[in-house]
Order: structure tokens, then sequence, then C-alpha cells
């Protein structure tokens, strides 16, 4: 696997992990739909929150979050409308990003709530 997949995976994990220890229940995780992918799909409270992951090893090019543009927020929207429709739920639906910064010295996650609107 390359560098830089097994770098997203870990972020994927820090980001699963810290998710849990604030209270939130992970419902899923790697949710496709077409050529859409949901890192992780988690519930607090009656708020259906789906986060995208970004993970760099250093943040010399930009933040972490900086890298998630309309066309991946349009494919986030696209799944998650198909995972509420498929499991027949009436929940509120909020789109969060979780920027992992992860290599030798530092592992720093942050976590931005309401991080764009679906309509």
């Amino acid at each position: 696997m390359a560098h830089h997949n097994e770098l997203g995976k870990i972020g994927e994990q820090l980001a699963t992990n810290y998710l849990v220890s604030i209270g939130y229940e992970i419902l899923a995780r790697n949710y496709y739909y077409n050529k859409a992918e949901i890192d992780i799909i988690a519930r607090t409270g009656d708020t259906l929150v789906i986060v995208e992951v970004k993970t760099r090893n250093n943040d010399y090019f930009g933040d972490p979050q900086e890298f998630v543009k309309s066309s991946k927020i349009k494919l986030l929207v696209k799944a998650a409308d198909e995972y509420v429709i498929s499991n027949d739920l009436d929940v509120e639906i909020r789109f969060d990003i979780i920027a992992v910064l992860k290599n030798k010295t530092t592992e720093q996650i942050e976590h931005f709530e309401n991080a764009f609107y679906h309509f």
C-alpha cells in the first residue's frame, strides 16, 4: 500500500478514536455510494454526522481541511442522502471535517463542526 494510503488509514483511525472518546456512536466507516466515499458516519444525539477526514504529515502546503474542495462536498452530500434514504432515517445532518496532522513528532487532531452546509 502506498504511504499516503497508509497515512490516510491511520488518520481515519485516529479520528474514529477521537469521536468515540467524546461520545459519538460510529455507524459506518468508508461508506461508498457510486463514486463517493464517506470516511466516517457517526451519530451524536439526534444528529447524523458525516465526517471527512483529511490527514497530512505536514502543513507545508496548507492545513489539511483546506483540501476539501466543492467537488468532494457534492459527492459527500450525494452519498449522505443515499445513506439516509436507504436506512429510512429522519435525522438532522451535519457535515464535519477532522484534520489530522501526523508524523514522527506530531499527532494533532482538529475537529471542524458544521464545516459546510449541504443545501
